[in-house]
């Protein structure tokens, strides 16, 4: 099969990449459209030292299993339901877990991916490839619910107005909340305007230490410290950014204003499907390019790119 693979220190493709052979419990998935996530880019700088076949969000055509000729999207974490993090409910965490294009398991940039069959939802009907291949980072965006509290009338500030960014201010507009997004691209803001969502510009902003919650999306090594600048005292962070660089930071100010800071990762794929299908948030808009799989390099480049949103995929 033809696939996108990173060998530690470029990016090329491999248009004979051997086939992938599905472990029991697992399924083959044709892949038919695959996004380009932050995360993705990072690797190619060095985060988490991955090699094989980059990508983890998409929408695919299962090949055999339950789900067989239907359309699905997939959670990453591939669990071995047997630790004391899968034995405790918490199978994100597991000890032994694979992540489809990040560790131990080739992702969803080539022709066919495989995925425990437990991993795979169907996408409804009603729902497009170009919505469907918003699930994962979508649930990513509504796990930060599932961490921290959230109710009407709090102060939330997100961070970024990038990929994840968009997606998490939706999400919290879905829910009747009305976050402030902090960006540095007029156009990315004026999408969020558009919807309702208020934006400004970092070089315009004042923080002023008065946010209950703050969603650090920005993809930045200096997220956290600009995240500490708007957070109040006993307030709570978000962390979502997973970068390669690291920044100098001081911590004392979170010791000293006893702020809560909260990793946050994957979520759940049933829900973010289902609100897609709800029409709860619109994703088209964030489209700002579509690649075919020969020319992936050039995606993740033009993902790169400072006005990109989210960069598509198609073998």
């Amino acid at each position: 099969m033809k696939a996108c693979i990173f060998d530690g220190r470029t990016l090329r493709v491999n248009p004979r990449y051997l086939d992938p052979t599905p472990a029991p419990g697992e399924v083959r998935v044709c892949v038919r459209l695959a996004g380009v996530c932050r995360t993705d880019l990072e690797i190619v700088r060095g985060y988490m030292g991955f090699t094989g076949i980059l990508g983890h969000e998409f929408v695919g055509t299962a090949l055999e299993g339950r789900h067989e000729g239907r359309r699905v999207v997939g959670g990453i974490n591939c669990v071995c339901g047997a630790c004391d993090m899968c034995l405790a409910n918490l199978p994100t965490h597991c000890r032994r877990r694979t992540v489809l294009g990040i560790a131990g398991r080739d992702g969803a940039f080539a022709e066919m991916l495989i995925l425990p069959e437990a991993n795979l939802h169907a996408v409804p009907d009603a729902v497009s490839d170009r919505q469907a291949v918003f699930a994962e980072p979508l649930a990513a965006a509504i796990q930060i619910g599932r961490q921290v509290p959230l109710v009407p009338g709090q102060k939330i500030v997100v961070l970024g107005d990038g990929r994840l960014g968009q997606l998490v201010a939706q999400v919290f507009q879905a829910w009747r909340l009305a976050p402030t997004v902090v960006g540095r691209s007029p156009a990315k803001l004026a999408i969020l305007r558009a919807l309702g969502i208020r934006g400004i510009l970092a070089d315009e902003a004042r923080p002023a230490k008065e946010a209950d919650v703050v969603a650090e999306c920005t993809g930045a090594a200096d997220g956290l410290a600009m995240a500490m600048a708007f957070v109040r005292p006993r307030g709570t962070i978000v962390l979502k950014s997973t970068v390669a660089d690291t920044a100098g930071l001081a911590l004392a100010p979170i010791v000293v204003d006893e702020i809560t800071v909260v990793g946050s990762r994957c979520g759940p794929m049933a829900d973010a499907v289902a609100m897609l299908a709800r029409g709860e948030v619109n994703v088209e808009r964030l489209i700002t390019g579509e690649y075919a799989l020969d020319d992936a390099p050039q995606a993740l480049a033009a993902a790169a790119q400072a006005e990109a949103i989210k960069v598509l995929i198609r073998p």
